[in-house]
């Protein structure tokens, strides 16, 4: 255990910091009350904690648009507040990870108002302006991943800036040196205060095609879904260029004991590992989604898990993700009973992998009504808002779910029906699972750094061992409702854990009942 850092031994668990605690009763959540609720993640057994963002931002796409890169959204609270945060969290022995967000900033930030003031500003080249095409339309055909074209026109200067997100997001230029090193500055304010590490905002995005060429329609379009995918984004992200930008923030990074750099990257598991960079100067962690985007099918999933191992160069550390904010919660996606499997899955596979809050209680989308929805994805493009999986932690059964005494931002849901107390004196709850398994994490280091091996198995069972010089386990996942074997042998399995938490002691030699819905951790004897 000692060969490996602390972001390769422990557990991620992600914040979204509106949903949290309030505590002043704005129905927002706030720095003060996640510094509250950190005997929760201490309790559940997790090392980490990651925020997304809290700088200053006028809201529009909920802090990813950011107008200041070293100072707190009064929203959230102060630098004061953040700095007992980061004191608390390190006195209960757990790390801290900042949400950074460098492919764009907001429309409100000094520095754009400075680049659209004139065409000669000094910083007019921190931004993507472009002449319009010859017929005064858009520079070319690239799209914004929140709906329409990813192009607005400046009447002042006659130019179109570039924004791969929403109008009020206007994308960086990292190609820019002076915007590159004012951004080193603002990940060394963070890394100064205590700042373990950061999650880096769609870093595939950083660098654009220097032509600006068209991207490729997309063959498999069809009308209903997201603009986005009208055409393949061959010239508007995942350039070559992008690796000398990241591996700058990693030097950066690198400067300070221990610091994790994680990588968002919606991508092929082919490009995915690109991202490493050359000699392993990439991110440490290339945030891998592919257990979200999958078909939850047993055999699919053993491909995927082979593939994604063969695919890592020497020396990449793995990681898994089940859940974030932008995607629907696992437990709605392949129903509750499933998401304790998935559980065991995501906590028993090599490498790091990230909880999401919420996700440990076994919380499902909230439906929000169009009309009510704060996502302007879902305003700009109806059916595709992530409002659903953002919704209020619900800490206890009253009607404001012991999140907020005024009115929560976003819908709570039930929180009678589901919260954390009742989960947490329910001995077989979705959340006594999460502690079971992170406890025997913990102390097993077969589980958190030993090696992975793929067991044949059949139909709806997924299996492999994980181990470390003589000890041994192997977890054996039914991803279906119907019972099923997994032919073993003769080896002698001892059950440490069941996802229906009440199996354990040794099994039959040779073939392994598992029943509907069921996972099995098991030690070889």
């Amino acid at each position: 255990m000692t060969e490996h850092l602390w972001w390769q031994r422990g557990v991620v668990y992600q914040v979204y910091p509106r949903s949290f605690q309030d505590t002043d009763g704005d129905g927002i959540g706030d720095l003060e009350g996640v510094r509250r609720r950190l005997d929760h993640l201490v309790e559940l057994g997790v090392d980490a904690v990651w925020l997304s963002p809290i700088f200053p931002s006028p809201m529009a796409d909920f802090g990813y648009d950011v107008a200041d890169y070293c100072d707190v959204d009064p929203i959230f609270g102060s630098l004061e507040d953040f700095d007992r945060l980061i004191a608390d969290v390190h006195a209960r022995g757990l790390k801290l990870i900042l949400d950074f967000v460098p492919n764009h900033s907001s429309d409100a930030h000094p520095w754009f108002a400075e680049s659209r003031s004139r065409r000669e500003s000094r910083k007019r080249d921190w931004y993507i302006w472009r002449d319009p095409a010859p017929d005064g339309g858009p520079p070319n055909n690239w799209m914004s991943n929140f709906g329409g074209p990813a192009w607005s026109f400046d009447e002042a200067s006659g130019q179109y800036y570039h924004h791969a997100f929403l109008k009020q997001q206007p994308d960086l230029n990292w190609r820019n040196p002076e915007l590159r090193a004012a951004m080193a500055e603002a990940l060394r304010f963070w890394l100064d205060r205590g700042v373990d590490g950061f999650r880096v905002d769609v870093i595939w995005h950083l660098i654009k095609d220097e032509g600006f060429r068209d991207n490729p329609p997309n063959p498999d379009y069809a009308e209903g879904q997201p603009d986005i995918t009208r055409f393949t984004q061959a010239f508007s992200a995942d350039q070559a260029g992008v690796f000398e930008i990241i591996a700058e923030m990693r030097k950066v990074v690198d400067d300070y004991d221990e610091r994790v750099l994680i990588g968002e990257i919606y991508l092929p598991v082919e490009r995915l590992v690109a991202y490493y960079g050359p000699d392993l100067s990439g991110v440490h962690l290339p945030f891998n989604f592919h257990l979200i985007l999958a078909p939850w099918n047993a055999r699919r999933l053993a491909e995927l898990i082979e593939a994604y191992e063969a695919a890592l160069p020497i020396g990449g550390w793995p990681n898994w993700v089940l859940g974030n904010h932008d995607q629907r919660r696992v437990a709605t996606r392949i129903g509750p009973a499933q998401a304790r499997v998935a559980a065991m899955l995501l906590l028993t596979l090599r490498g790091t992998p990230t909880l999401y809050y919420g996700d440990e209680i076994g919380m499902m989308d909230v439906p929000v009504a169009h009309e009510l929805a704060q996502d302007p994805w879902e305003r700009n493009e109806p059916g595709h808002g992530r409002d659903p999986a953002r919704t209020p932690m619900p800490w206890d059964g009253t009607p404001g779910g012991g999140f907020t005494t005024g009115a929560p931002w976003l819908p709570i849901g039930d929180p009678a029906a589901l919260n954390v107390a009742d989960a947490a004196r329910d001995p077989r709850s979705m959340l006594a699972l999460h502690r079971a398994l992170l406890t025997l994490r913990r102390a097993t280091p077969a589980l958190s750094v030993g090696a992975y091996e793929g067991v044949p198995a059949e139909g709806d069972v997924l299996a492999y061992r994980r181990r470390i010089g003589e000890t041994e386990f192997v977890v054996a996942l039914n991803l279906g409702h119907k019972p099923a074997r997994l032919e073993f042998g003769e080896s002698r399995l001892e059950a440490l854990l069941s996802t229906h938490l009440d199996r354990m002691g040794p099994e039959p030699a040779g073939s392994l009942a598992l029943r509907g819905d069921e996972g099995l951790l098991l030690r070889l004897r």
